[in-house]
This record gives C-alpha cells, sequence and structure tokens, in this order.
C-alpha cells in the first residue's frame, strides 16, 4: 500500500467542517481511504481522524503541514499529521514483571506493531536478559527517593538520545513525577482495573477478600495525576468463588498483555485523539 497521511484534528464545532477538509484533500488531488468523526455536544468540539493516499497528492509533505494550518488555525483547531512510513520509536520501561514487555516483543516480532524499539529502561536489572535476547539496548538505572530526580534527568537525556517518540511503561513500578510527565508526554501506561478501590500493594487478595466477580485492566495516558490519565483501552473479564488469589492474578496479567497491546497498537496508527481527560479512540 502507498504512503498515507492521517489528519487528527479537533476544534470548535461548526458547520462545513467535513466540507472544508475534504475538499482541501481532494483539490490537491488527495484520495480519502479512511474518514471517521464524532461530535461531543457537551464539549461543543467537533472531532476527526482522516487517512489519505499520498500517490498523486500534490503537496509536498513539507508543505502539508503549513498549508493545513491556513484552514485550521482560523478554526481554533488542535491538530496534527502523521505520515504512515515513518515508523515511530518506542522505548518500554519495566522494573521486574516480565509479562507485558514479552507479550510485546513478541507481537513486534510478529509485525503487529508497526515501529521500532531500540531501547528498554528498568530499575532493576532483572530484565536485562530479555533485552539482550531480542537485541535492545537495556539500561539500568535504579531510583531511591533520594535519586528520582537525577536518574529521571537521565532518563529524559536517553529518550533524546534514541529519538524517542512513545514510552511504553510495562508494569514500570515507579510513578513518573510532573516534572517528567510535562517534559515527555507520549506516555501509556498499563494497570489493574480495582482502582481505586484496591489501591496499593495487593489489590488482588484483597479483591479477593472481598468477592469481586469482575476484574479488569486499563491502558491510559500518563499524566501528573496518577492513574488519572485519558483512558485508551479497557477490558474485563468475570471471575468466580472458584477462582483463587492465584487465578485473579493469571487472568490480570492476561487482560494486561492484551488491553496494553491495544492501546499501543492504537496509538501507532493515529486512531487516538485526546481532549480534555477523555480520548476519541476511531477504531
Amino acid at each position: 500500500m502507498s504512503p498515507t497521511a492521517t489528519l487528527l484534528l479537533s476544534c470548535p464545532d461548526q458547520k462545513g467542517l467535513v466540507a472544508k477538509l475534504a475538499n482541501f484533500i481532494y483539490s490537491n488531488g488527495g484520495n480519502i481511504i479512511q474518514a471517521d468523526q464524532h461530535t461531543d455536544f457537551s464539549a461543543g468540539l467537533f472531532l476527526t481522524r482522516i487517512e489519505w493516499q499520498l500517490e498523486g497528492f500534490n503537496l509536498p509533505r513539507d508543505v502539508i503541514h503549513p498549508a493545513l494550518g491556513a484552514i485550521a488555525n482560523p478554526l481554533g483547531a488542535h491538530w496534527e499529521v502523521h505520515f504512515s512510513d515513518r515508523r515511530p520509536r518506542i522505548a518500554i520501561w519495566v522494573s521486574k514483571q516480565d509479562h507485558c514487555l514479552l507479550d510485546l516483543l513478541w507481537r513486534h516480532q510478529a509485525g503487529e506493531l508497526d515501529a521500532e524499539i531500540p531501547v528498554m529502561i528498568s530499575n532493576h536489572a532483572d530484565l536485562a536478559p530479555i533485552a539482550q535476547q531480542f537485541g535492545i539496548d537495556f539500561h539500568p538505572l535504579p531510583i531511591t527517593p533520594d535519586t528520582k530526580l537525577a536518574q529521571e534527568a537521565k532518563q529524559l537525556e536517553i529518550l533524546q538520545q534514541y529519538q524517542i517518540d512513545l514510552v511504553v511503561l510495562a508494569k514500570y513500578m515507579q510513578v513518573l513525577s510532573s516534572d517528567f510527565v510535562q517534559n515527555f508526554p507520549q506516555v501509556i501506561n498499563i494497570h489493574h482495573s480495582f482502582l481505586p478501590a484496591f489501591a496499593g500493594a495487593n489489590p488482588y487478595q484483597r479483591a479477593y477478600d472481598r468477592g469481586v466477580k469482575i476484574i479488569g485492566a486499563t491502558a491510559h495516558y500518563a499524566t501528573p495525576d496518577l492513574d488519572e490519565g485519558p483512558i485508551i483501552e479497557q477490558d474485563v473479564i468475570r471471575v468466580s468463588h472458584r477462582d483463587n488469589v492465584k487465578d485473579l492474578i493469571r487472568k490480570g496479567k492476561d487482560l494486561e498483555r492484551i488491553v496494553l497491546a491495544r492501546a499501543v497498537r492504537l496509538h501507532l496508527q493515529h486512531r487516538v485523539l485526546v481532549y480534555g481527560n477523555r480520548t476519541v479512540v476511531f477504531a
């Protein structure tokens, strides 16, 4: 398939927006292959994702952005353009658990994730052999309350060194500071969906003691507010009195793998549009 351009745009709702954007692409020889839109009436916002083929499109890539700006900026729009033949670069962050890490690496090896994964960062050295197995650079950066800010500065340097576009927290058991998230906002996190009822240590034991009937997982963008960022993907599975704590943990890990992979894939395909603390996912 020939390369494509994808526009993600949100702006105050008004008449004629679809026609304006479609006409921009049509008048420059473009062929739209996917288009989706949503109007949030409570917020008064129009949100859209439009993908078109670059073959036969009259505008060079370096002209597309300013040309779109001439239309989008007067609308008060937030917008971005992505090209399908530019592969994003991902840094995976881990601690000691490997289930989400291995799932992402296997999917990447199988061609399911259209990205490059050049580096892993961890606050422990336990998973270094996995990075070596997959030919990925590994940077162990132990963190204590006294070293947190200095280590985060090193993490930012590594992200810049490897030209990283997205950080995936694959069960990275450290809280990112507000300063870090403000400096690098493109971060996806995964956690169980017991929050906020069972926050902290041993959530599965406490959920078991409470007799929960559903467990789940949530993938979201990281924000300065812990585990309260815009949600990208979620899923749940039923459990019963026959399930012990180990069963709950196993089922929870399965969901975390699936939900994180879905969220990363949706992000890489530029199908997620964030507004406020919400998302529209054009799946």
